[in-house]
């Protein structure tokens, strides 16, 4: 499968209403790299740039990878409500701007959300209607570990930790639209793009259906 290759406007002419795409999964399942196949090979889908409290890394930039903000300046944002969602982790803070997705969904623009279930339900609390829930799983706990010991970068502590937090977050699969089990990294993107696909032609988000049935029920002159 060509996984450069930009997928189809499924949505055509029609005026529509972006939405929120969540992908969860617990760490070694596959979303961050199932994302980054959708980003790559979907020019109508962006990644949702979070602010955070941490230093830029090397090669990132301000307002592309991150919006990099102090901790006193994050502290005011979410004081004053202007994120959708936001956590702390590792002493580090990272939020979503409300301003900018609720702009960009009145634009038709799809964002999407690698995040952790808690994320997901801040986020579905607060715009329900735009947000779809797609949750990924390992093909069985063994094989889970094996991705994980085959990094080579964790000790056996933190992957026995890993481990933990992952049966923890597999237990919240059941607050997601959809579950796609990631037994092979091609058939688990093709599933998940005819998610969003199918997602992008509700009824609900094509705003510009009115008119154009309006028009086509207009008798003949």
């Amino acid at each position: 499968m060509a996984h450069d290759a930009p997928s189809p406007d499924t949505t055509g002419t029609l005026a529509r209403r972006g939405l929120m795409f969540i992908l969860s999964s617990p760490s070694g399942a596959g979303k961050t790299t199932i994302a980054r196949m959708l980003l790559e090979g979907d020019p109508h889908i962006r990644n949702s740039v979070s602010c955070t409290t941490r230093a830029p890394r090397p090669g990132e930039v301000d307002g592309r990878d991150y919006h990099f903000v102090s901790h006193a300046q994050f502290d005011r944002m979410a004081e004053d409500g202007e994120f959708l969602e936001w956590a702390t982790v590792f002493g580090q803070s990272y939020g979503t701007p409300k301003a900018q997705v609720k702009a960009g969904l009145k634009e038709g623009v799809d964002y999407m959300f690698d995040i952790d279930w808690q994320g997901t339900q801040q986020l579905y609390q607060k715009l329900e209607r735009d947000v779809v829930r797609v949750f990924l799983l390992p093909p069985s706990i063994a094989e889970l570990r094996r991705r994980l010991t085959g990094r080579g970068t964790d000790t056996p502590e933190v992957i026995h930790g890993r481990m933990e937090r992952a049966r923890s977050e597999i237990s919240h699969w059941d607050g997601y639209d959809y579950v796609v089990v990631n037994d092979d990294i091609d058939r688990c993107f093709e599933q998940v793009q005819k998610i969003l696909h199918a997602e992008r032609l509700r009824r609900a988000r094509q705003t510009g259906l009115i008119g154009f049935v309006r028009e086509l029920m207009q008798p003949d002159d």
